[in-house]
């Protein structure tokens, strides 16, 4: 079973920054497409970016593009999320997801194609 622990959420202001990281219990983590996750107070879990196995490619919601990067260290077992100019409207509980990668790729974005979540972390942009 692999444990995936989200640290780094907090509250900060609009226009702010945060990192988070994904820690992973697994030496094989290199095999493992990941992703980040959100969910606000009475919306559906949306998908946030993914990356691949090596880092060499990646993929964001619209919304996002420009202001948050997506990065991992194998060596580390870890995938981080930069966020960048922070709006209200990124408000949520953010969770990293790992996928084993029997699904075809283009489904990146749908729940289902990972296989292993972590707990999350809030965020919260204050105004």
């Amino acid at each position: 079973q692999v444990q995936l622990v989200e640290s780094g959420g907090g509250l900060v202001q609009a226009g702010g920054s945060l990192r988070l990281s994904c820690a992973a219990s697994e030496r094989t983590f290199s095999n493992y497409r990941m992703a980040w996750f959100r969910q606000a107070p009475g919306k559906e879990r949306e998908f946030v970016a993914a990356i691949s196995r090596g880092g060499g490619n990646t993929a964001y919601q619209d919304s996002v593009k420009g202001r948050f990067t997506i990065s991992r260290d194998n060596a580390k077992n870890t995938v981080y999320l930069q966020m960048n100019s922070l709006k209200s409207e990124d408000t949520a509980v953010y969770h990293c997801a790992a996928s084993t990668g029997l699904t075809a790729v283009s489904r990146y974005s749908e729940m289902r194609y990972y296989d292993y979540w972590g707990q999350g972390t809030q965020v919260t942009v204050s105004s």
